[in-house]
């Protein structure tokens, strides 16, 4: 009798739960497990983001690599190594400009089209140079332009549970519905999604 009670009592808690509304919530992202997700969306290229060019580009290339994230009054940090070029190649030599320093952007992160964007994006430099002048211009306007993080799959992964169908017993599976962000905040230690979702238990 009570396994049958028991029984109804969490078909009756599922149905419940399975019928809420959209619910809101945050999501937060620690700058360690932001780093990783850095390398396997935008530093795809042996750990390199290309701004100009490509491996093959050897005379007109650009890149930023091994990343670092954290807070800085408010707004996201990231320092990144810059190493550029912009020369001719004559007989197999580049002739020309370029450069290779650290460099630290911050910025302030928005919601673009389900990803995570930067504006207002500021770039300075330990030294200084025609060259690195150039770039951090160059740097602050592409950034703000084609920099963006997709969050939504990542937040999914965190939220749902997913389904081993090789269990002997395989559990109540959670799935996300109408699930969008609502907002992204900067904290000292993470930074923090608002996301709205309906959990789906299946």
């Amino acid at each position: 009798m009570k396994s049958h009670a028991a029984r109804a009592s969490l078909v009756l808690s599922l149905a419940v739960f399975h019928a809420l509304p959209a619910m809101a919530a945050s999501l937060e992202l620690r700058y360690v497990a932001l780093e990783r997700i850095l390398a396997d969306q935008v530093f795809t290229q042996e750990g390199r983001r290309y701004v100009r060019g490509s491996q093959a580009t050897k005379c007109q290339y650009a890149y930023l690599e091994t990343p670092h994230v954290s807070a800085e009054n408010g707004r996201l940090r990231v320092t990144a190594r810059f190493s550029g070029r912009s020369a001719l190649d004559l007989l197999g030599h580049c002739v020309g400009l370029g450069d290779s320093f650290d460099l630290t952007m911050t910025a302030a992160p928005i919601l673009r089209n389900g990803a995570v964007a930067l504006k207002d994006v500021k770039v300075a430099t330990v030294r200084d140079s025609y060259y690195i002048r150039r770039v951090r211009a160059a740097l602050a306007g592409s950034i703000s332009k084609s920099f963006k993080i997709e969050v939504l799959d990542q937040a999914r992964r965190l939220l749902e549970q997913p389904h081993d169908p090789s269990a002997p017993n395989p559990p109540y599976t959670r799935e996300l519905g109408d699930f969008q962000l609502g907002d992204v905040q900067v904290t000292p230690d993470a930074l923090v999604l608002v996301v709205e979702f309906r959990l789906v238990v299946k």
